[in-house]
């Protein structure tokens, strides 16, 4: 999985259920690779979870990350289970020997490090120096880790600089990109549930990726781990860096010029149309004022409006139909788009 450079943005997510769980986590794995993730990250908190990484491996298509915190000795354990990837948070993993130990590990298996510095895990001494978790604070914490890393000859580095607040966390990256030239892992950490949580992480990563800060992308929620995928590329479609796995659906906001039931039509749309994976946009429109020129701008479109509708291919009216009808006739006309069959 090439990160860096010129490669596309790579989004991440990591796992709710338990690694040793080996089950449930392979099958959550599978839900999160038919979503579109390509980097998956699993907790690490024990031995059992250590050793599991080697059965799950077997089954994952992506690759898969080791969160290891407090104990260096996870991290080895995970690397000998073939772990593709570690993120240590050096703060809090038992201090410089302990990551050296790690690093030496990973040094003649070419597994990538990625240092994740948190505004909660910043190190003693330089809260004091700085008077808290601020931006400057945290970028200190990665480099001293980053020069830790360097100095034993090891360059296969990312690094994550993240903070529950917007502006600190876009002031951090902006800093650090300053100073490094490593791939960077953007995120908002502890952004809350669905809604919150995918406004803030939109501003947060959106704006740094819109000024070419980032490599690789989680969106935290609070929530089924395949909402952060989704989320991650919808901020990625939305500034035109990758497209959508699937159908960009494109409907009203709710007024009071709606003249059919979009609501529950657009619900039902978007459950029956999840199963597709190639690129497709459908707009769903109940609004005489803008339903008819939008529409025109999807492969397929619905402009509703007075108990009918119209149903667009490529910008051509195709065939009118009652309100009733327009929900099956779209289903027939996706269907005929996607696989030419009429």
């Amino acid at each position: 999985m090439p990160i860096g450079g010129d490669a596309p943005i790579a989004i991440q997510s990591m796992l709710m259920s338990h690694t040793d769980d080996i089950k449930n986590a392979i099958q959550e794995i599978k839900r999160l690779e038919e979503a579109g993730c390509e980097i998956v990250r699993v907790a690490v908190p024990d031995e059992s979870a250590a050793r599991s990484i080697k059965k799950i491996k077997k089954e994952a298509k992506v690759p898969l990350i080791a969160d290891i915190h407090f104990n260096h000795k996870l991290a080895l354990i995970s690397l000998d289970s073939g772990v593709d990837g570690l993120r240590i948070n050096p703060g809090n993993i038992g201090g410089p020997d302990k990551v050296k130990e790690v690093v030496q590990a990973a040094l003649p298996r070419k597994i990538p490090i990625r240092i994740g510095v948190n505004s909660g895990s910043v190190e003693e001494d330089l809260l004091k120096k700085f008077g808290g978790p601020t931006p400057e604070a945290m970028v200190e914490s990665a480099l001293r880790h980053v020069r830790l890393l360097e100095d034993q000859n090891f360059f296969e580095i990312k690094i994550s600089i993240k903070s529950s607040n917007v502006i600190d966390t876009i002031d951090s990256y902006r800093l650090l990109s300053q100073k490094v030239n490593y791939p960077l892992h953007l995120g908002v950490t502890e952004a809350g549930t669905i809604l919150p949580g995918a406004i803030k992480s939109a501003l947060g990563i959106g704006i740094l990726l819109y000024e070419g800060i980032g490599d690789t992308i989680r969106v935290s929620l609070t929530a089924e781990t395949t909402q952060e995928v989704r989320a991650a590329y919808e901020i990625l479609a939305g500034l035109g860096l990758r497209k959508r796995p699937g159908v960009e659906i494109v409907s009203c906001p709710t007024c009071g010029r709606l003249q059919i039931d979009l609501v529950s039509l657009v619900t039902r749309v978007e459950k029956r149309l999840a199963h597709i994976k190639v690129p497709l946009k459908v707009s769903v429109l109940g609004c005489i004022v803008n339903g008819p020129g939008e529409a025109k701008e999807a492969d397929i479109g619905i402009a509703g409006g007075n108990g009918k509708g119209v149903i667009m291919r490529r910008g051509e009216i195709v065939k009118t139909c009652r309100e009733d009808e327009l929900e099956e006739e779209l289903m027939k006309q996706v269907e005929e788009f996607v696989t030419g069959v009429k």
